[in-house]
């Protein structure tokens, strides 16, 4: 470029940029994430920093959607950017192309191998966690007494459901040790047996302020405790091991404690649908036996009126008893009458009356012919008045 030549400001913006670009390749940068920003086009905007400087940052849509988490202010990152200049403003910036936690590395490595251990164990099994009490009569709450996280739950729970009574169990919930005790204090808490459901919370921070809930001695105690328990760590992206092995996860330290307390007015409203319900069973329950009492009422007699009923039935009986009679005996009568006709019809003595007789020989037996006597055998005849007794002195020829 000549020495003497003028340029326009749009070009020697250019110039600048492309010795930029020329001179630093995409490389890696760390550092703390701070006025980010998401435009309605999709792109993010932020500022990284350190404690002795600062550069804008400009991450696409196409990029920031590539995230499986979500930057917050504050952060530690490390991008991977192109070092550019933006030339409609003169604004030196980095063009992100991707981003992830700083020190993700190795303590995400550590992170995926111990949650696929205890994965195979089956430690995360879905069949094997409980599902916290609807109205635990006690809240017990595991954190540091000096974190914000315990003052959140205890404000949510406060506004939510003053009754229930929370106990809090103290424990250092970061730094050297604190996996140990927290897992100390969950043995302590089901020893105790004084709540009906455990909170394990804290609030936001690194990877590595977080990485004591990632000891695979919480996620085995977690395990073993015979009070549920629900895990709330960090912000709604963060997941820890904790998160796997317990009996359940909650975004944040605040919903944890909405996840266990529902709501005063919505408990209220509850129990005056119970009463209405009640009352309503209660008056139906009245009105079927009042019902019931008109229709059995109905149905009562009085003693006198039954006796007289009785009476008559009796009377009713009686005459028909006599009516019966009668005719039977009508009947019986009319009947014997027939039978005496009949005998008569058939009486001998009545045959003899009209002029007929019996003949028998000695021996008792009825001579019906003449042919079956003797002369001179002796016969005996019965008359319809006595008897006469005759000798055969001859008897016709046949």
């Amino acid at each position: 470029m000549p020495p003497n030549s003028v340029l326009t400001v749009s070009e020697l913006l250019r110039s600048v940029r492309d010795a930029l670009e020329r001179r630093f390749p995409l490389l890696w940068v760390r550092g703390e994430l701070s006025n980010l920003s998401r435009a309605p086009s999709g792109h993010c905007y932020f500022t990284l920093k350190d404690a002795a400087a600062q550069v804008d940052c400009v991450m696409f849509r196409s990029r920031a959607a590539a995230l499986d988490w979500e930057p917050r202010d504050g952060a530690q990152v490390e991008v991977c950017a192109l070092v550019t200049l933006y030339e409609p403003r003169g604004r030196f910036q980095l063009t992100v192309e991707g981003m992830r936690p700083a020190g993700l590395g190795p303590l995400y490595e550590r992170f995926l191998r111990l949650k696929e251990k205890l994965e195979r164990e089956g430690l995360f099994d879905l069949a094997a966690k409980r599902a916290p009490p609807a109205f635990p009569g006690c809240i017990g709450v595991l954190t540091s007494p000096a974190a914000a996280a315990l003052r959140d739950v205890l404000t949510t729970l406060a506004r939510r459901n003053p009754a229930i009574p929370v106990i809090v169990y103290p424990v250092p919930v970061q730094g050297e040790g604190a996996a140990a005790r927290i897992a100390a204090m969950l043995a302590a808490a089901n020893a105790r047996d004084e709540c009906d459901v455990l909170l394990l919370v804290r609030g936001g921070g690194s990877i590595e302020d977080l990485w004591s809930f990632n000891e695979e001695k919480v996620a085995r105690a977690l395990r073993a405790s015979r009070i549920p328990v629900v895990v709330g760590v960090g912000h709604e992206s963060d997941f820890t091991i904790a998160d796997f092995a317990a009996d359940r996860r909650a975004p944040t330290p605040t919903a944890a404690a909405e996840l266990v307390s529902a709501p005063r007015a919505e408990l209220l409203g509850r129990l005056a649908d119970c009463v209405r319900g009640v009352g309503r069973e209660m008056r139906r329950r009245l009105e079927y036996a009042m019902q019931n009492t008109d229709s059995l009422a109905r149905r009562l007699v009085h003693p006198g009126e039954r006796l007289r009923s009785h009476q008559q039935l009796v009377t009713q009986l009686r005459a028909r008893l006599a009516f019966g009679a009668s005719q039977r005996i009508h009947r019986c009568s009319a009947l014997l009458e027939r039978f005496q006709a009949t005998l008569a019809s058939v009486d001998p003595t009545a045959v003899l009356a009209r002029g007929y007789s019996i003949t028998r020989n000695t021996a008792g037996g009825v001579i019906r012919d003449a042919a079956v006597v003797k002369e001179g055998e002796l016969l005996r005849t019965t008359l319809a008045r006595g008897w006469l007794e005759s000798e055969v002195r001859k008897k016709p020829a046949l």
